[in-house]
């Protein structure tokens, strides 16, 4: 990780490592925990390979959704690792996304007390990921990260 251009995160998910990976790959599932609460998350592309579609859109008040994110798959590994970006939209045409142009890692690997999950949030210049500290990528991106964590344990079939 490039401190000068990446944000991340950490976090020990109490759940087995295949019950996080449902959370990422099962629209249903993700749409639980995807957007900070209150807001709702609805998926409406899901396509778990590189190349593929990530296109979810959200509601403040459940009954209207707005576009949230349209991105593309660079890599997914079944089990440890996906990778997404918004630089390139789903009809991989390139783009300017709001508030910033960033590539997401998330890597998931068995720990004692259930999957060690991190993040990493590459942006391609120090203002761009200055600009996504400043609005709130820790706690944004933090509150996610702890959606999931309880949506994994509660649904955790152990």
């Amino acid at each position: 990780m490039n401190p000068d251009l990446d944000l991340g995160l950490e976090r020990i998910i109490r759940a087995p490592r295949a019950t996080v990976w449902r959370a990422w790959t099962d629209p249903s599932r993700l749409e639980q925990w995807w957007v900070p609460a209150p807001s709702r998350c609805q998926v409406d592309r899901l396509e778990l390979r590189p190349g593929g579609a990530f296109v979810t859109r959200l509601s403040d008040d459940g009954t209207e959704f707005v576009p949230h994110l349209d991105a593309c798959f660079l890599a997914v590994d079944e089990l440890h690792r996906i990778v997404f970006t918004n630089a390139i939209d789903s009809t991989w045409r390139p783009a300017r996304p709001a508030p910033v142009s960033m590539t997401a890692t998330i890597t998931l690997h068995d720990h004692p007390d259930g999957t060690d999950y991190r993040m990493v949030v590459r942006h391609g210049d120090p203002e761009s990921r200055d600009r996504h500290d400043k609005l709130g990528f820790a706690d944004g991106w933090g509150s996610v990260a702890g959606q999931l964590a309880a949506f994994a344990e509660r649904t955790d079939p152990r």
